[in-house]
């Protein structure tokens, strides 16, 4: 990019063009690289961009040290109306109710979903695998070897989250506890 490129399109700009037609989340270290900057700025101009954003339909969202450029959550019923998508909004109380397992505790396993519900979980967590909800992230050591779920970056979106430390601390839950703690639980 030329210095006069440079001068007449902020950072924020041209970080968002470049969120635009990625396909994928991508991290700050790609971004820096793209615009020839220093990781530091580039997180800058991030940070700027997610400023300018909060006004319109779009918004970032963070996963795993990724980024991507997403619809802003409230406007989900709009779009599904217009693009005529069945709506993944319709979760069940027991589809929410393990999802929430999956959520505050991930990694985790089926037997330890099994354990907090008092049921068997393996239709819900199907069905939450299904709409892209959770993901197979691994398997546990021990007997069996037990598959380990955790949330996708669609969780977060659905939900209008940038992480999942933007969940509300758990019930009896000190508000200081970093979410790390909490997923560990």
């Amino acid at each position: 990019m030329s210095e006069s490129e440079r001068s007449t399109t902020s950072l924020p700009a041209r970080i968002e063009a470049m969120l635009f037609v990625s396909p994928a989340p991508t991290t700050v270290q790609q971004l820096a690289v793209a615009l020839d900057v220093e990781p530091s700025v580039a997180e800058v101009g991030v940070n700027e961009l997610e400023a300018l954003l909060v006004e319109r339909g779009l918004r970032l969202q963070r996963s795993g040290g990724r980024i991507q450029l997403t619809t802003a959550p409230e406007w989900a019923a709009l779009i599904e109306r217009f693009l005529g998508l069945e709506a993944v909004t319709h979760l069940s109380r027991m589809a929410l109710e393990t999802l929430a397992i999956v959520a505050y505790k991930q990694p985790v396993t089926r037997p330890q979903i099994d354990l907090i519900r008092g049921v068997n979980s393996d239709t819900m967590l199907r069905s939450l695998l299904h709409k892209g909800l959770i993901t197979e992230t691994g398997r546990a050591e021990g007997p069996g070897r037990p598959i380990l779920y955790s949330t996708t970056p669609e969780f977060l979106q659905h939900f209008g989250l940038s992480s999942v430390s933007d969940l509300p601390p758990l019930e009896g839950e000190r508000p200081d506890v970093e979410a790390d703690q909490m997923l560990k639980g």
